[in-house]
């Protein structure tokens, strides 16, 4: 078979074999099919679409393209947790020791933050000492000892992805449902765990802007993971605001804390306990989501999530002192409050212009290579249904540079819309498909 002949299948609608799709993956991979061709095919895919089997097979064959993480000498079913990404989302970093504090081994792999969207990695970096590049060993150990481990990549998992994903990022082929869903899954199967729990963002932050997409997205990754041999579980979450309050590394560290405690916002506790509840499901460590919820709620408050915490910090190196004060965390120097230009109530946050926004202070990274300043962001004081009047401190902008702060605070009023009538109570949790 030659490139040629499976771009010409492709763009008049056919349908291509698993062979085909394995050879192809492969030989690009080595380096053996040019950036131009595959370009042509990714195209083609936009156009004609992908049936399940395909996807299922790009999938595979993207997950056997490098190595995979072998998980069988942790005890226990091991389940992991994926975000699709979005505003403020420090989901993983409350989630993963509060279920590690049950007993169930935790092993994830997370990335770094890019664009809008913040990542796992770059937060628990706020943490002074805090390793998040553990040999194989190392993580494994530390999941067998402590249940928990989250780490970078460490392994060359899933090579064709990265590859893929380069290419569709500069070739305007990223928004298709097969292509998205094989780059997830393609990192999930590698990564080894028995159990996936997907928290799929719908909303203006989120890539997925309804939640109708967003359920389409997370039912074709399930079929995906189940013809794998994994059990699947998918919540499909608002991301039309941040969820809590902090956005920024440092900041959003310092809330997880506060939620870890007890004391964290509403909403991204009440995700945590969705998310942990079908993590518990998962695990047959719970007969239902209530009593999931029971278990999850009693480990919070008892305060044996937090304790779980810092013995995770601790094993990674990180400081403990930051944890135990957060004051000790990266600062800012500059603080600047942002006020409300008329009275009304909140009636919609612009979410992805938050995190350029965010990005804009230093807080994110346009292109991979680009430094992080751990200590900026923004905290908001008012989020959809709240009432403010004209003066209300809206929301605070944490800064190191007085020009990038002006700009983010004049940008940060224009993120918010007001109305005469506060809006329906807006839920976190849209649906959970099992």
């Amino acid at each position: 078979m030659t490139m040629y002949e499976l771009i010409l299948k492709k763009k008049r609608g056919g349908a291509l074999t698993s062979e085909e799709i394995n050879w192809m993956v492969r030989e690009y991979t080595n380096g053996c099919i040019p950036d131009y061709q595959m370009s042509a095919m990714l195209m083609a895919v936009c156009f004609q679409k992908m049936n399940t089997e395909e996807t299922t097979a790009l999938t595979l064959a993207m997950a056997d393209s490098g190595d995979r993480m072998d998980l069988s000498s942790i005890k226990g079913i091991k389940v992991d947790k994926h975000s699709t990404g979005g505003v403020g989302d420090k989901t993983s970093l409350v989630l993963a020791p509060l279920v590690a504090s049950l007993g169930i081994p935790v092993a994830k792999m997370s990335g770094r933050g890019l664009g809008h969207t913040g990542g796992t990695i770059d937060k628990l970096e706020s943490i002074s000492g805090f390793r998040t590049s553990l040999s194989e060993e190392e993580f494994l150990k530390n999941v067998a000892d402590i249940h928990i481990a989250i780490a970078g990549q460490t392994k060359n998992l899933a090579p064709a992805d990265k590859k893929l994903y380069a290419l569709r990022d500069v070739t305007g082929t990223v928004d298709n449902l097969s292509l998205i869903a094989s780059s997830i899954m393609s990192k999930k199967l590698a990564s080894g765990a028995d159990a996936i729990v997907l928290d799929v963002k719908a909303g203006d932050g989120a890539f997925m802007k309804t939640p109708r997409e967003a359920e389409a997205l997370a039912r074709m990754m399930i079929q995906i993971g189940e013809k794998a041999g994994k059990a699947m579980t998918a919540v499909i979450s608002d991301m039309n605001q941040p969820l809590g309050n902090a956005v920024g590394n440092a900041l959003e560290l310092e809330e997880v804390i506060a939620t870890l405690k007890g004391h964290g916002p509403e909403d991204l506790t009440e995700l945590v306990f969705t998310l942990g509840a079908c993590m518990l499901l998962s695990a047959k460590a719970a007969d239902s989501m209530e009593d999931a919820e029971k278990k999850l709620q009693d480990a919070l408050f008892s305060g044996k999530a937090y304790g779980k915490f810092l013995e995770f910090v601790k094993a990674q190196g990180g400081n403990t002192d930051q944890v135990e004060d957060p004051c000790l965390l990266p600062q800012a120097s500059l603080r600047m409050e942002v006020y409300a230009d008329r009275e009304g109530f909140v009636t919609g946050i612009h979410t992805e212009e938050i995190g350029r926004i965010c990005l804009l202070l230093g807080g994110g990274r346009a292109v991979k290579e680009d430094p992080i300043d751990p200590a900026v962001g923004i905290v908001l004081h008012r989020k959809i249904g709240d009432f403010v009047k004209k003066g209300d401190s809206i929301a605070t902008i944490c800064a190191n540079d007085k020009t990038k702060c002006q700009a983010a605070g004049d940008r940060l009023k224009a993120a918010y819309e007001y109305g005469d009538r506060s809006l329906e109570e807006r839920k976190i949790v849209y649906e959970v498909i099992h």
